[in-house]
């Protein structure tokens, strides 16, 4: 299972996966979790248009047509994607888990700003998977 945030992280995360699948004839499941930790869904009254949060799952299937795309350019077969919302950690340990995933794929660092070592998603993956973890660093 390859967990995506369109991070560069998540690019080479994804030509891991692609190559681990093919080598093993594993199906490649991929999976973005659109983060909800505070009620995204505000706006005020009488706004036309969408909610934020539902400008961020236009722009989560977009991204995972887009992975899925380059999955595929890089002679992968998608098996099955998944798009859900929440904390990040949890639902990726928890559809690994609805799977039966022998292995998690994540980048190093997502699209957050903050630089550590490990992102805070992937060391919490990786921490609470039932099945091992690889985590891809950049450069």
């Amino acid at each position: 299972m390859l967990a995506t945030d369109g991070s560069a992280d998540s690019a080479l995360a994804a030509r891991r996966a692609v190559e681990i699948a093919r080598a093993s004839g594993a199906e490649l499941h991929l999976v973005h979790v659109v983060p909800v930790t505070d009620p995204l869904y505000l706006r005020g009254e009488g706004v036309e248009g969408p909610s934020l949060y539902e400008e961020d799952v236009q722009q989560a299937r977009g991204l995972l047509k887009e992975e899925a795309r380059r999955v595929s350019k890089e002679g992968g077969e998608v098996w099955e994607v998944h798009l859900k919302t929440g904390e990040p950690d949890a639902e990726i340990v928890a559809l690994g888990e609805e799977l039966g995933a022998d292995m998690i794929v994540v980048g190093s660092r997502g699209s957050s700003p903050l630089r550590r070592p490990i992102g805070s998603v992937s060391s919490s993956v990786a921490a609470h998977a039932h099945c091992p973890v690889l985590v891809v660093r950049g450069e």
